[in-house]
């Protein structure tokens, strides 16, 4: 029986093999084939493949991606994401039929990836459900609202003078080592309390920075809101490139939810340098400074995305922050003009104040917010609205007193008023002021309230008067972050506290001589000199 039933399985089997093999009917499905010509730094030219699109994503050997650049005739120049020294001239590339995409939601949240979506914090596998093209359009004028609701960044000098609104892009500039990513990485730990998702994006940046960078978010909290998109400097131009426009993508998919982002570009110098290689090595014509003649499309683009969506889609914001870096304080070069024209405003930083040790280094003068006061709380425009003006007139009457020229009482009070606005503007690193303590702060400098104190005891007053700030009623505090500007009631109610609280450093009246003394005495010296001189006329006389 055994044989039997062997043979019967075996026909089954058999029988059912043809069946099948006779219900398939063979296609042929043309693919597309290409061949490696040449690879260069970051570059390699393919032929082949005649229906390939622009900026469509191509598979090379060993699980490496580029983007088709140069879309020619005969070849294809395109850009290499990732190591590329295992490519060789002869090998066999395939389409994609797809553009470059990111993995976006969630669940990168508090992960530190590259543009490619791969973690870098040995957290693990992101797994995404959704996919946003790296390359998007930027919102239709009219999608977008008005910039109206301010973004605290915590940074007094700013808030106060500077300020920026969820939506807008404000440009950071300075020279290298001068403090601009200390800002962006204060603005970040602020936005715990304002309900703000956060996006780091490092641009060819040192590893070293930024780890450092990281494990300060970590440290106090703010990788919980916070994504950090990271290429270092020896990565592929390639990856370099693509960084900024994935981790916007990455920020829209939570703007066109409905929530408001923060976008940091630290810095776009770097990826202007990049796009600048690819694009000779491309063979693409240069222009001025040997950048390709469309850098200034390349950042316009991709800081156009950022803005303020209507209530209709969501009423979402993404405000973006650039960083870009100058040399020998040189704003008028051709990236950082490009940058100023394209943004709603810059805040420039000083290396000459920075080496005087004033923190952060904002030079007022210099830096603008071109939404300005409609950004700003009510409460903020009415006591920061002289304080610019008061600013800008003591650093111009500061440069006289270096001569040694003598300064009339209304000229030395100006500037012994400017020195405090400068002494309190000042700020230590990582460490954002709450909005009412900034409030109450610049409130008292308006009222001069700091003015007679001496500037070796101006930080131990300003500590005092910020642990006052509990004591202000509730309902005044609520205010403060209202639409209505304060009342004179509540105004005095504030001084009155800050008066209290700045008693203990006011200098002791009775040190001073009396000014009335002073004048008796003048008075009767004067006297004395009359009479001394009277009497000898009186002799001559007799």
């Amino acid at each position: 029986m055994e044989p039997k039933s062997l043979k019967d399985v075996f026909d089954k089997v058999f029988t059912e093999i043809h069946q099948a093999r006779e219900s398939v009917t063979p296609t042929l499905i043309p693919k597309e084939v290409g061949r490696i010509l040449t690879v260069s730094t970051g570059i390699a030219n393919i032929s082949g493949l005649p229906t390939v699109g622009f900026d469509e994503l191509i598979k090379f050997p060993g699980d490496l991606f580029g983007i088709a650049f140069n879309v020619d005739e005969k070849e294809i120049g395109t850009v290499l994401l990732g190591e590329y020294s295992h490519l060789h001239a002869g090998d066999q590339v395939e389409r994609t039929g797809r553009v470059m995409d990111v993995a976006v939601g969630e669940e990168l949240l508090g992960r530190v990836i590259d543009p490619l979506g791969r973690p870098l914090d040995n957290k693990g596998p992101i797994v995404s459900s959704k996919r946003l093209p790296i390359e998007r359009h930027s919102p239709a004028i009219m999608d977008r609202a008005p910039v109206t609701v301010p973004l605290q960044t915590g940074v007094k000098v700013i808030d106060a003078l500077i300020p920026i609104g969820r939506g807008q892009r404000e440009l950071i500039l300075g020279d290298r080592q001068t403090g601009k990513t200390a800002i962006a990485i204060d603005t970040i730990l602020n936005q715990r309390n304002f309900n703000v998702l956060c996006v780091y994006c490092a641009i060819g940046q040192r590893a070293s920075a930024v780890a450092r960078a990281v494990a300060n978010l970590r440290e106090r909290g703010a990788m919980d809101y916070t994504i950090v998109v990271v290429t270092e400097g020896n990565d592929p131009s390639g990856l370099i490139y693509i960084a900024p426009y994935a981790a916007t993508s990455i920020a829209e998919y939570f703007m066109e939810a409905g929530r408001d982002v923060l976008i940091v570009y630290d810095d776009l110098t770097n990826h202007a340098r990049a796009y600048r290689e690819l694009s000779l090595l491309l063979r693409r014509p240069p222009g001025r400074e040997a950048y390709p003649g469309d850098i200034f499309y390349i950042h316009s683009r991709l800081l156009e995305r950022s803005t303020h969506l209507l209530k209709e889609l969501g009423g979402g914001s993404l405000t973006a922050l650039p960083i870009i870096e100058t040399e020998a304080q040189n704003i008028s070069a051709y990236i950082p003009t490009n940058l100023i024209s394209i943004t709603d405003g810059q805040i420039y930083l000083s290396p000459s104040l920075f080496e005087l040790g004033v923190l952060p280094a904002v030079d007022v003068g210099k830096s603008v917010s071109r939404v300005g006061g409609k950004a700003q709380l009510a409460a903020y425009r009415a006591v920061a609205g002289d304080l610019k003006l008061a600013y800008s007139q003591f650093e111009e009457l500061e440069a006289f007193t270096r001569f040694g020229a003598r300064l009339d009482e209304n000229t030395r009070k100006l500037i012994e008023h400017g020195r405090r606005i400068r002494a309190l503007l000042k700020q230590p690193q990582n460490s954002p002021v709450p909005v009412p303590d900034q409030i109450v702060i610049l409130l008292a400098l308006n009222s001069k309230l700091f003015d007679n104190i001496p500037l070796d005891k101006m930080v131990e007053a300003e500590s005092s008067l910020r642990k006052a700030v509990p004591d202000i009623p509730a309902d005044v505090r609520d205010r403060f972050k209202g639409d209505k500007e304060l009342s004179d009631e509540d105004r005095e109610t504030i001084l009155d506290i800050a008066r209290k609280a700045l008693e203990p450093y006011q200098p002791n009246p009775e040190s001073k001589p009396k000014p009335e003394a002073k004048t008796e005495e003048k008075l009767s010296k004067s006297e004395a000199q009359t009479k001394s001189k009277s009497e000898p006329e009186a002799k001559d006389k007799s």
